[in-house]
């Protein structure tokens, strides 16, 4: 019973260590101090990915035209919307989550999801949530995704499709951008009718790659809107 309580009710937090005291807090796997230091940034944001600009305007310079390229819109997505930097207290709570396995903090990320749809720029009440696919194999080498469990929480609240799967391919993590759009082409497949207005949903948002080759392929199978939302961005 011990092991169990600790795997779904940790007791202490997951980024400071505190005893949790309250029930939100057990449920959560975050004390209530921590919690409340994450909210969206409201600033200025590229109209294409959603990171933060700095100096630019509209959008941000990974995501304007580049002269002489084949694409002129660098993603297949029509927008997406990223809620926290991967540093500091956020990546510590993302590893905490992912390696550390405090599965109760889906909860938590699961939230910070449905409270950012609030100021995303994609529709909130017709559009259809579909999960990013683990890679192939990995919920039999691991048993588990961290994306799907999020997926189970947001699912009480909205609709979700899991209609995305992958199939082999090299992990996309040490890879550079045009590699990992290159490594995962033919490698998603929409194995069911996708909505009108699809938002997909990932931890961590690094060159968009694996966003823009699931938006290329929900809207080859019928959608005709696909936007983005990550927790992290790196």
């Amino acid at each position: 019973m011990a092991g169990l309580r600790e795997m779904f009710f940790p007791a202490d937090c997951a980024l400071c260590g505190k005893m949790l005291l309250s029930a939100d807090e057990a449920f959560y796997g975050i004390c209530s101090d921590c919690a409340k230091n994450f909210q969206p940034e409201l600033v200025p944001r590229c109209s294409l990915c959603g990171k933060p600009l700095i100096s630019e305007k509209e959008r941000c310079m990974a995501c304007r035209e580049k002269p002489g390229t084949e694409r002129a819109v660098p993603f297949a997505f029509d927008a997406a919307f990223v809620v926290f930097p991967y540093v500091g207290k956020y990546s510590e709570l993302c590893k905490a989550y992912k390696f550390g396995r405090k599965k109760n903090i889906s909860r938590f990320f699961a939230l910070k999801l449905l409270e950012a749809r609030l100021i995303a720029p994609f529709p909130r009440e017709a559009a259809t949530w579909a999960p990013v696919p683990p890679r192939a194999g990995k919920i039999k080498e691991t048993g588990w995704d961290q994306v799907e469990e999020i997926a189970k929480i947001i699912e009480k609240s909205i609709d979700v499709q899991r209609c995305l799967r992958r199939l082999p391919s090299k992990s996309q993590k040490k890879l550079g951008k045009e590699k990992r759009l290159t490594n995962l082409k033919g490698k998603i497949l929409c194995t069911g009718k996708p909505a009108k207005d699809m938002v997909l949903f990932d931890d961590v948002f690094t060159t968009g790659s694996t966003l823009s080759v699931c938006a290329e392929e929900l809207k080859a199978s019928g959608a005709e809107h696909v936007y983005g939302i990550c927790l992290f961005y790196d």
